[in-house]
């Protein structure tokens, strides 16, 4: 007969505690992760709307105040000139947020802010290396001050190269980490069912003041912007920055009317509505016909991959509008003729190109335009190019 060795007794409690010390470390430890994407997004969300929406907030505040003053130097009425007023002080009392940034950094001596990410939401490889660096390096993995701390000054590091997207700094930064021994009691220590339960509490603490930020941050302003395209929070940029352009281009052409003596009406005629959009909707923008573009232009594209794939201009320079912030430096120094699909993202580019001292100008129509312009055009794939 063989010797059989005899089985381990193992605590059923501690059996049971291990079990749920380890289901809650994973719950937590996605929960984390997922918060600090959604930090990431909702940080980098608010840079780029004001940078690149800003000056369309502004652009529209001025214009409200101008057809309220038009309209009471028509009218006279008291009412009018008390509205006009109003938003004239309005206008007046914006705060240029560039320029208080600016004396916040002097009387702190901080270094200046870094240049916008290139877009809200980090693309999948990034996303997928700091996720399983930020599992296998957290903090709260050790119970040694010294490790934790380690832990911690490392993490700094990688939460800043996933706020950028960059890939190749996430992947070195994996290459370079390396665990040290945990500080928990051994699995057959007399201590190990004390920590188990200390560890468990802790860890039920934990999830539910992350579950509490993230409402918290879902309920931002933001956070509650971001939420109506969580999929694709860029295009949603270019969604709102067509819709401030069309609300600007209806209080332009009502402007215009009203310096032309109307009368301060509600509604348009109608038959000619939507051309007086089209002329008066970039009237603050250096705009060119599709057909009058010069054959040697420095064109850029700011559409985004897929409508670019399908069909662009031989030669064009290609920068989504969402990245346009982040590789300004990318663009060369002669006259920029900038492309969208109709007109809208390219004018928004145009408009922030211009404020920044670059000599730019809006394709009126965009690619469709040029493509009933009878204007060249090829695709990525070698197929019949169209426009997206």
């Amino acid at each position: 007969m063989t010797a059989q060795s005899p089985v381990r007794w193992t605590d059923p409690e501690q059996q049971e505690l291990e079990e749920r010390v380890a289901a809650s470390e994973l719950a937590w430890l996605t929960m984390d992760v997922d918060v600090q994407t959604l930090r990431v997004e909702i940080d980098n969300f608010a840079l780029i709307h004001h940078q690149l929406l800003g000056p369309l907030y502004t652009r529209l505040d001025e214009l409200d105040a101008l057809v309220a003053e038009a309209v009471a130097a028509l009218t006279g009425h008291p009412d009018d000139l008390r509205t006009a007023a109003e938003a004239r002080r309005r206008v007046d009392e914006l705060p240029d947020l560039d320029a208080l940034f600016d004396i916040v950094r002097e009387q702190e001596d901080a270094p200046p802010p870094p240049a916008a990410p290139a877009r809200v939401r980090p693309g999948r490889d990034a996303q997928r290396v700091y996720r399983d660096l930020v599992r296998r390096a957290h903090p709260d993995l050790s119970t040694d001050p010294a490790e934790q701390e380690r832990r911690a000054a490392f993490l700094v590091r990688v939460n800043e190269a996933y706020a950028y997207g960059d890939t190749g700094a996430l992947e070195t930064l994996a290459a370079e980490w390396s665990t040290a021994p945990e500080a928990a009691p051994a699995l057959d220590s007399p201590d190990r069912l004390g920590w188990l339960r200390r560890r468990l509490e802790w860890l039920t603490g934990r999830i539910g003041e992350l579950a509490a930020e993230q409402v918290r941050l879902e309920r931002t302003a933001m956070g509650e912007l971001l939420a109506l395209a969580p999929q694709d929070p860029d295009r949603l940029l270019e969604e709102l920055a067509e819709q401030l352009l069309a609300k600007a281009a209806a209080q332009q052409a009502e402007l215009e009317r009203l310096i032309g003596g109307a009368p301060p009406v509600g509604d348009n005629d109608g038959a000619d509505s939507e051309a007086q959009e089209n002329q008066t909707m970039f009237a603050q923008i250096p705009t060119i016909d599709a057909a009058a573009v010069p054959a040697d232009a420095a064109l850029l594209d700011v559409r985004e991959q897929d409508e670019w794939e399908a069909g662009h201009v031989d030669g064009a320079l290609h920068i989504p509008i969402g990245e346009v912030v982040a590789r300004i430096g990318e663009l060369p120094d002669a006259k920029l003729y900038v492309l969208c699909r109709v007109g809208g993202r390219s004018a928004q580019v145009v408009q922030y190109l211009v404020q920044n001292g670059r000599d730019a100008v809006n394709v009126d129509g965009g690619m469709y335009a040029w493509d009933g312009a009878g204007r060249p055009m090829v695709s990525s794939g070698g197929q019949q190019a169209f426009v997206l």
